[in-house]
Protein backbone atom coordinates (compact mmCIF):
# COMPACT_ATOMS: atom_id res chain seq x y z
CA UNK A 1 0.00 0.00 0.00
CA UNK A 2 0.86 3.56 -0.58
CA UNK A 3 1.49 5.35 2.18
CA UNK A 4 -1.35 8.20 2.91
CA UNK A 5 -0.83 11.72 2.76
CA UNK A 6 -0.86 13.70 5.88
CA UNK A 7 -1.03 17.11 3.86
CA UNK A 8 -3.33 15.66 1.27
CA UNK A 9 -6.98 17.08 1.07
CA UNK A 10 -9.82 14.77 2.51
CA UNK A 11 -13.61 14.31 1.04
CA UNK A 12 -15.38 14.30 3.82
CA UNK A 13 -19.26 13.41 3.78
CA UNK A 14 -20.60 14.41 7.49
CA UNK A 15 -18.95 15.20 10.96
CA UNK A 16 -20.67 14.71 13.78
CA UNK A 17 -20.56 13.49 17.44
CA UNK A 18 -22.84 12.01 19.94
CA UNK A 19 -23.32 11.01 23.73
CA UNK A 20 -23.37 7.27 23.92
CA UNK A 21 -25.25 5.10 26.99
CA UNK A 22 -25.70 6.73 30.57
CA UNK A 23 -28.55 6.66 32.36
CA UNK A 24 -31.05 9.22 34.75
CA UNK A 25 -30.46 9.14 38.65
CA UNK A 26 -30.89 11.85 40.86
CA UNK A 27 -29.91 12.96 44.30
CA UNK A 28 -31.30 14.44 47.76
CA UNK A 29 -30.46 15.81 51.02
CA UNK A 30 -27.55 17.64 50.31
CA UNK A 31 -27.48 21.04 51.40
CA UNK A 32 -28.01 24.31 49.69
CA UNK A 33 -24.97 26.32 48.49
CA UNK A 34 -24.29 29.94 47.40
CA UNK A 35 -22.11 30.36 44.73
CA UNK A 36 -20.89 33.63 43.00
CA UNK A 37 -20.44 32.51 39.52
CA UNK A 38 -18.94 35.58 37.73
CA UNK A 39 -16.77 38.36 39.47
CA UNK A 40 -19.03 41.54 40.71
CA UNK A 41 -21.72 39.06 39.88
CA UNK A 42 -24.82 38.35 42.79
CA UNK A 43 -24.36 35.56 44.98
CA UNK A 44 -26.58 32.63 43.53
CA UNK A 45 -28.55 29.79 45.71
CA UNK A 46 -27.79 26.63 44.65
CA UNK A 47 -30.05 23.16 45.33
CA UNK A 48 -27.84 20.46 44.26
CA UNK A 49 -30.62 17.80 44.82
CA UNK A 50 -32.18 16.93 41.68
CA UNK A 51 -32.30 14.78 38.39
CA UNK A 52 -29.19 14.13 36.29
CA UNK A 53 -27.67 12.01 33.38
CA UNK A 54 -24.14 10.25 34.16
CA UNK A 55 -22.16 7.81 32.49
CA UNK A 56 -22.38 8.80 29.44
CA UNK A 57 -19.60 8.39 26.69
CA UNK A 58 -18.69 10.88 23.84
CA UNK A 59 -18.04 9.95 20.52
CA UNK A 60 -16.78 12.20 17.61
CA UNK A 61 -17.08 10.67 14.03
CA UNK A 62 -15.83 11.82 10.22
CA UNK A 63 -17.25 10.01 7.49
CA UNK A 64 -15.71 9.54 4.37
CA UNK A 65 -16.99 10.59 0.97
CA UNK A 66 -15.71 7.65 -0.58
CA UNK A 67 -14.41 5.32 2.04
CA UNK A 68 -11.79 2.27 1.27
CA UNK A 69 -12.45 0.72 4.54
CA UNK A 70 -15.29 -1.75 4.93
CA UNK A 71 -16.35 -0.86 8.36
CA UNK A 72 -15.36 2.54 10.57
CA UNK A 73 -12.34 2.47 12.74
CA UNK A 74 -13.10 3.17 16.25
CA UNK A 75 -10.05 4.54 18.22
CA UNK A 76 -9.97 3.66 22.12
CA UNK A 77 -8.07 5.99 23.92
CA UNK A 78 -5.71 4.31 27.13
CA UNK A 79 -5.92 5.48 30.91
CA UNK A 80 -6.12 9.12 32.35
CA UNK A 81 -6.27 10.04 28.92
CA UNK A 82 -8.99 10.98 25.86
CA UNK A 83 -9.45 10.86 22.35
CA UNK A 84 -6.98 13.93 21.82
CA UNK A 85 -4.53 11.04 21.74
CA UNK A 86 -5.48 10.41 18.60
CA UNK A 87 -5.87 13.75 17.37
CA UNK A 88 -3.13 16.23 16.83
CA UNK A 89 0.57 14.90 18.29
CA UNK A 90 1.64 16.71 21.25
CA UNK A 91 4.38 17.94 18.81
CA UNK A 92 1.97 19.65 16.31
CA UNK A 93 2.37 16.43 13.81
CA UNK A 94 -1.37 14.71 12.63
CA UNK A 95 -2.47 12.04 14.35
CA UNK A 96 -3.52 8.48 13.54
CA UNK A 97 -7.14 9.88 13.26
CA UNK A 98 -6.06 12.19 10.52
CA UNK A 99 -3.66 9.20 9.26
CA UNK A 100 -5.83 6.63 9.12
CA UNK A 101 -8.90 9.16 7.69
CA UNK A 102 -6.18 9.64 4.90
CA UNK A 103 -5.91 5.81 4.59
CA UNK A 104 -9.68 5.43 3.53
CA UNK A 105 -11.36 4.90 7.41
CA UNK A 106 -14.40 6.26 8.32
CA UNK A 107 -12.81 7.35 12.28
CA UNK A 108 -14.79 7.40 15.37
CA UNK A 109 -12.70 8.74 18.42
CA UNK A 110 -14.35 8.00 21.93
CA UNK A 111 -13.89 9.68 25.01
CA UNK A 112 -15.15 7.11 27.49
CA UNK A 113 -17.45 7.66 30.76
CA UNK A 114 -15.52 10.41 32.96
CA UNK A 115 -12.86 11.68 30.28
CA UNK A 116 -12.53 14.53 27.92
CA UNK A 117 -16.39 16.06 26.85
CA UNK A 118 -18.22 12.76 28.54
CA UNK A 119 -18.01 14.82 31.74
CA UNK A 120 -17.81 13.81 35.27
CA UNK A 121 -20.58 13.25 37.49
CA UNK A 122 -20.72 14.25 41.13
CA UNK A 123 -18.74 12.73 43.64
CA UNK A 124 -18.24 10.80 45.63
CA UNK A 125 -22.17 10.39 45.25
CA UNK A 126 -22.04 8.96 41.57
CA UNK A 127 -18.34 8.04 41.33
CA UNK A 128 -17.21 6.36 44.48
CA UNK A 129 -14.33 7.32 45.66
CA UNK A 130 -11.71 10.40 44.68
CA UNK A 131 -10.28 11.07 41.17
CA UNK A 132 -6.93 9.78 40.55
CA UNK A 133 -4.24 12.09 39.15
CA UNK A 134 -0.96 11.31 36.89
CA UNK A 135 1.94 12.78 37.80
CA UNK A 136 4.67 13.49 35.42
CA UNK A 137 6.70 11.11 37.27
CA UNK A 138 4.52 8.55 36.84
CA UNK A 139 3.66 8.88 32.96
CA UNK A 140 7.35 9.60 31.77
CA UNK A 141 8.23 6.43 33.65
CA UNK A 142 5.10 3.54 33.11
CA UNK A 143 5.05 5.17 29.38
CA UNK A 144 8.77 4.16 29.38
CA UNK A 145 9.92 7.67 27.87
CA UNK A 146 12.77 7.31 30.22
CA UNK A 147 13.67 4.46 33.00
CA UNK A 148 12.30 3.76 36.40
CA UNK A 149 14.05 6.74 38.51
CA UNK A 150 15.23 8.53 35.57
CA UNK A 151 12.58 12.06 36.38
CA UNK A 152 14.25 14.62 38.33
CA UNK A 153 11.46 17.34 38.08
CA UNK A 154 11.69 18.53 35.06
CA UNK A 155 12.22 17.03 31.51
CA UNK A 156 15.71 19.37 31.19
CA UNK A 157 16.94 17.18 33.65
CA UNK A 158 15.47 13.70 33.67
CA UNK A 159 17.11 10.97 31.12
CA UNK A 160 15.24 9.76 28.91
CA UNK A 161 15.90 6.33 26.92
CA UNK A 162 19.14 7.20 24.57
CA UNK A 163 16.66 6.08 21.77
CA UNK A 164 13.54 6.87 22.61
CA UNK A 165 11.05 7.80 19.41
CA UNK A 166 8.65 9.00 21.75
CA UNK A 167 9.12 13.67 21.03
CA UNK A 168 10.66 14.52 24.74
CA UNK A 169 10.42 17.91 24.06
CA UNK A 170 6.52 17.67 23.51
CA UNK A 171 6.59 16.02 27.07
CA UNK A 172 4.83 18.79 29.20
CA UNK A 173 2.22 19.30 26.42
CA UNK A 174 1.28 16.07 26.55
CA UNK A 175 0.58 16.14 29.85
CA UNK A 176 -1.82 18.75 29.48
CA UNK A 177 -4.36 16.13 27.99
CA UNK A 178 -3.74 13.89 31.12
CA UNK A 179 -7.14 13.70 32.61
CA UNK A 180 -8.48 12.34 36.25
CA UNK A 181 -9.70 8.97 36.23
CA UNK A 182 -11.80 6.72 39.08
CA UNK A 183 -11.21 3.44 39.79
CA UNK A 184 -15.10 2.75 40.62
CA UNK A 185 -16.26 3.44 36.84
CA UNK A 186 -15.37 0.47 34.98
CA UNK A 187 -18.90 -1.23 34.94
CA UNK A 188 -20.07 2.37 33.45
CA UNK A 189 -17.10 2.51 30.75
CA UNK A 190 -18.05 -1.16 30.04
CA UNK A 191 -21.52 -0.23 29.61
CA UNK A 192 -21.38 2.58 27.28
CA UNK A 193 -19.15 0.98 24.99
CA UNK A 194 -21.09 -2.32 24.73
CA UNK A 195 -23.76 0.44 23.55
CA UNK A 196 -21.73 2.09 21.42
CA UNK A 197 -20.83 -1.26 19.42
CA UNK A 198 -24.61 -2.48 19.87
CA UNK A 199 -25.83 0.17 18.20
CA UNK A 200 -23.15 1.80 15.78
CA UNK A 201 -20.95 -0.90 15.14
CA UNK A 202 -19.59 -2.85 13.50
CA UNK A 203 -16.80 -1.36 14.26
CA UNK A 204 -12.62 -2.26 13.28
CA UNK A 205 -10.91 -1.10 17.20
CA UNK A 206 -7.77 0.23 17.81
CA UNK A 207 -7.17 0.49 21.77
CA UNK A 208 -4.36 1.42 23.96
CA UNK A 209 -3.25 0.23 27.26
CA UNK A 210 -6.72 0.47 29.59
CA UNK A 211 -9.08 0.64 26.86
CA UNK A 212 -7.66 -3.14 25.83
CA UNK A 213 -9.61 -4.95 28.57
CA UNK A 214 -13.14 -2.72 27.04
CA UNK A 215 -12.34 -3.85 23.61
CA UNK A 216 -11.71 -7.78 24.98
CA UNK A 217 -14.89 -7.58 26.64
CA UNK A 218 -16.95 -5.37 23.62
CA UNK A 219 -16.30 -7.93 21.36
CA UNK A 220 -17.78 -10.66 23.98
CA UNK A 221 -20.75 -9.13 24.56
CA UNK A 222 -21.22 -8.20 20.60
CA UNK A 223 -18.62 -10.42 18.73
CA UNK A 224 -21.07 -9.65 15.65
CA UNK A 225 -20.32 -6.19 15.94
CA UNK A 226 -16.38 -6.37 16.24
CA UNK A 227 -14.84 -6.99 12.96
CA UNK A 228 -11.14 -6.84 14.00
CA UNK A 229 -9.17 -5.66 17.09
CA UNK A 230 -5.79 -4.14 17.16
CA UNK A 231 -4.23 -3.46 20.95
CA UNK A 232 -1.86 -1.59 21.33
CA UNK A 233 0.21 -2.61 24.89
CA UNK A 234 -3.09 -3.57 26.37
CA UNK A 235 -2.63 -3.57 30.36
CA UNK A 236 -6.10 -4.98 30.75
CA UNK A 237 -7.89 -8.56 29.63
CA UNK A 238 -11.07 -10.18 30.65
CA UNK A 239 -10.69 -13.21 32.47
CA UNK A 240 -10.35 -16.44 30.34
CA UNK A 241 -11.52 -18.96 32.58
CA UNK A 242 -14.87 -16.94 33.11
CA UNK A 243 -15.23 -15.90 29.41
CA UNK A 244 -16.24 -17.82 26.42
CA UNK A 245 -13.21 -16.70 24.32
CA UNK A 246 -14.45 -18.87 21.27
CA UNK A 247 -16.81 -16.35 20.63
CA UNK A 248 -13.82 -14.06 19.68
CA UNK A 249 -12.90 -16.81 17.37
CA UNK A 250 -14.46 -14.80 13.86
CA UNK A 251 -12.36 -11.70 14.97
CA UNK A 252 -8.32 -11.35 14.23
CA UNK A 253 -6.20 -9.25 17.14
CA UNK A 254 -3.21 -7.79 15.93
CA UNK A 255 -1.10 -6.66 19.14
CA UNK A 256 1.51 -4.23 19.26
CA UNK A 257 4.65 -3.77 21.28
CA UNK A 258 6.62 -1.00 22.29
CA UNK A 259 10.35 -1.12 23.50
CA UNK A 260 11.72 -0.95 26.76
CA UNK A 261 9.51 -3.18 28.25
CA UNK A 262 11.81 -5.28 30.53
CA UNK A 263 13.00 -1.82 32.02
CA UNK A 264 10.05 -1.04 33.74
CA UNK A 265 8.83 -3.08 36.74
CA UNK A 266 4.99 -2.53 35.95
CA UNK A 267 5.57 -3.91 32.23
CA UNK A 268 7.42 -6.55 33.43
CA UNK A 269 4.52 -8.02 35.20
CA UNK A 270 1.98 -6.95 32.51
CA UNK A 271 3.32 -8.33 29.44
CA UNK A 272 3.57 -12.06 30.38
CA UNK A 273 -0.65 -11.92 31.58
CA UNK A 274 -1.20 -10.61 28.27
CA UNK A 275 0.88 -13.10 26.54
CA UNK A 276 -1.26 -15.58 28.73
CA UNK A 277 -4.28 -13.99 27.65
CA UNK A 278 -2.90 -14.36 24.14
CA UNK A 279 -2.29 -17.64 24.39
CA UNK A 280 -5.80 -18.48 25.64
CA UNK A 281 -7.76 -16.82 22.40
CA UNK A 282 -5.19 -18.90 19.89
CA UNK A 283 -6.41 -21.66 21.90
CA UNK A 284 -10.17 -20.80 21.40
CA UNK A 285 -9.59 -20.52 17.94
CA UNK A 286 -8.74 -16.49 17.60
CA UNK A 287 -6.65 -15.85 14.75
CA UNK A 288 -3.80 -13.78 16.70
CA UNK A 289 -0.57 -12.07 15.52
CA UNK A 290 1.72 -9.86 16.92
CA UNK A 291 3.61 -6.59 15.63
CA UNK A 292 6.69 -6.65 18.01
CA UNK A 293 8.58 -3.59 17.10
CA UNK A 294 12.10 -4.25 18.90
CA UNK A 295 11.99 -7.99 17.00
CA UNK A 296 11.64 -6.29 13.75
CA UNK A 297 14.41 -4.44 14.63
CA UNK A 298 12.51 -1.07 15.19
CA UNK A 299 13.86 0.56 18.68
CA UNK A 300 12.88 3.01 21.08
CA UNK A 301 8.98 3.17 20.99
CA UNK A 302 7.28 3.89 23.83
CA UNK A 303 3.61 3.30 25.52
CA UNK A 304 2.85 5.84 23.16
CA UNK A 305 3.47 4.35 19.65
CA UNK A 306 0.89 7.13 18.21
CA UNK A 307 2.73 10.11 19.19
CA UNK A 308 6.25 8.38 18.70
CA UNK A 309 8.40 9.83 15.54
CA UNK A 310 7.74 6.76 14.20
CA UNK A 311 3.94 6.73 14.54
CA UNK A 312 3.55 7.17 10.60
CA UNK A 313 5.04 3.73 9.82
CA UNK A 314 3.70 2.66 12.85
CA UNK A 315 0.03 3.11 11.58
CA UNK A 316 1.47 1.72 7.90
CA UNK A 317 1.76 -1.42 9.53
CA UNK A 318 -1.26 -1.70 10.87
CA UNK A 319 -2.55 -0.98 7.99
CA UNK A 320 -0.86 -3.51 5.89
CA UNK A 321 -2.35 -5.95 8.14
CA UNK A 322 -6.15 -4.79 7.94
CA UNK A 323 -5.20 -4.94 4.58
CA UNK A 324 -4.20 -8.91 4.80
CA UNK A 325 -7.32 -9.45 6.61
CA UNK A 326 -9.75 -8.51 4.10
CA UNK A 327 -11.04 -5.33 5.88
CA UNK A 328 -10.68 -3.27 3.11
CA UNK A 329 -12.74 -2.55 -0.33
Amino acid sequence: MQPPDPSGVLEVRDIGSMHVGGRSASLDGLPPQEIRFSPGGPLVRIDPNGDFEIEQMYVQYVRLSRPRARHPLLLMHGGGLCGAMYETKPDGRPGWQRWFLQAGHDVFVADAVERGRASWARSPQFFQGEPVFRTKAEAWELFRIGAQGSWAGAVRSSAAHPDTLFPVAAFDQFMKQSIPRWASTEAAVQAAYDTLARLHGPFVVVTHSQGGNFAFAMALAHPEKIRAIVAVEPSGFPAPESNDLARLAGIPHLMVWGDHLQASAVWRQLRPQVERYRAALVAAGADVEDLDLPSLGIAGNSHLPMMDSNSDDVAARIQAWMERKGLMA
